[in-house]
């Protein structure tokens, strides 16, 4: 199963998955994946950084940029080291019993770039289940790539205190699909 989390930017998307990583490790759950998390700077977003959900090596990402010229006309600069790290990342989560891909936006489904190569791996199911974060317009988009069936969740600050228990139940809950373990 995927688990499509969606939301308005600052509504908490990256905090719910960071707290949802830490309840299922603790469960034993093999969990695996990026998270990508803010650096902040007298209370304003200043920086990205990548995060391997399995082994917690995180790399700066990406640095607000000036209007234009960040990467891909984004308002960030992409590090393209971090961006091929962050793919690596992806490349060696599978197989897992949870994948968390945070986040795919206009760098992976508009532009094709970034980790694009998550699509695949996605589309391989060698997972048991997985939670991706994708911007509200961008959902669209990612269901035409993925073509699977999706549990979407919008997140909003009325509900998010509630997602979490919910996210780690659907996480945790088998199916009957098999991890291909190699």
């Amino acid at each position: 199963m995927i688990i499509l989390l969606t939301g308005e930017s600052g509504c908490g998307k990256t905090m719910l998955c960071v707290r949802v990583v830490a309840a299922l490790k603790t469960r034993g759950v093999d969990v695996a994946g990026v998270l990508t998390l803010p650096r902040f700077a007298d209370g304003e977003k200043i920086g990205m950084d990548v995060e391997d959900v399995r082994s917690g090596e995180r790399i700066a990402l990406a640095e607000r940029a000036a209007r234009g010229a960040g990467t891909a006309d984004l308002e960030w600069k992409f590090d393209e080291g971090a961006l091929a790290r962050g793919a690596q990342m992806l490349r060696a989560a599978t197989p897992c019993q949870v994948l968390i891909i945070d986040e795919l936006g206009p760098l992976e489904l508009i532009h094709h770039r970034g980790w694009i190569g998550a699509l695949e791996i996605l589309r391989t199911q060698n997972y048991r289940n997985a939670l991706v974060v994708v911007r509200p317009s961008l959902v669209e988009n990612f269901q035409a790539h993925v073509k699977a069936i999706l549990q979407i969740v919008t997140l909003d600050i009325s509900n998010r205190a509630e997602m979490f228990d919910r996210m780690v139940t659907m996480l945790n809950a088998p199916n009957l699909r098999r991890v291909n373990q190699k």
